[in-house]
């Protein structure tokens, strides 16, 4: 099914960041209790003690509320300084494995990446929501390793586009795979196998002609 047009915003009423957290709160509460098909506008809206109304001046539909509610989720990621790239790798890919343990994570990204595959709109906003503001981290990882030595510059930047992206998608695909997919855990000793791996592709990369 196809995300409603989304409804437009009336100009002249600010939004709420308390009402925005508690209706936010309020989906992953319901996604936890109630679970993706059952979880409604109407229930959120009950939880959150918001007017029904209150939610579609904001998101189209439940689809985008709930990518809304997983984001701020993954909002929560910090890159940690532990002294060398190999010891920051492991220290985010172990919150980001435990955010994706959580059960509202779990059942939320899940549902709409399902959903995703018949909706382009939907598809587009996991992208911007989840993907795009979470790359930050790559970014700030490769900054910071850079200043230390460990990697080289990047002179092009379509190139340094490129490596960001390859570098997210390896961490995020291979952690979601590990703990959605597998339902394996992504504890310390499977982190630290991973990040060596990553790092010797990355050394392999920064040495291709």
């Amino acid at each position: 099914m196809q995300s409603r047009t989304p409804a437009p915003r009336a100009t002249g009423r600010p939004r709420n960041a308390k009402a925005d957290a508690a209706i936010l709160a309020a989906t992953r509460e319901a996604l936890v209790e109630l679970g993706w098909s059952k979880l409604t506008l109407g229930d959120v809206a009950m939880r959150a003690g918001v007017a029904k109304t209150t939610l579609y001046r904001r998101w189209a539909g439940k689809n985008e509320l709930v990518v809304d509610a997983v984001a701020e989720l993954f909002d929560e990621l910090r890159l940690p300084d532990r002294g060398t790239l190999a010891a920051d790798i492991e220290g985010v890919v172990l919150q980001f494995a435990a955010i994706l343990a959580r059960p509202e994570a779990k059942s939320g990204l899940m549902a709409v990446v399902a959903e995703s595959i018949r909706d382009d709109a939907l598809r587009e906003r996991i992208r911007e929501s989840i993907v795009d503001r979470q790359k930050r981290l790559v970014l700030e990882g490769r900054a910071r390793a850079q200043r230390r030595g460990e990697l080289p510059a990047e002179t092009d930047p379509g190139e340094a586009a490129r490596t960001v992206d390859l570098i997210f998608d390896v961490v995020a695909g291979a952690v979601v795979h590990r703990t959605l997919v597998s339902a394996e855990p992504a504890d310390e000793e499977w982190v630290r196998s991973f990040t060596r791996v990553l790092l010797l592709g990355l050394s392999g990369a920064s040495q291709a002609p």
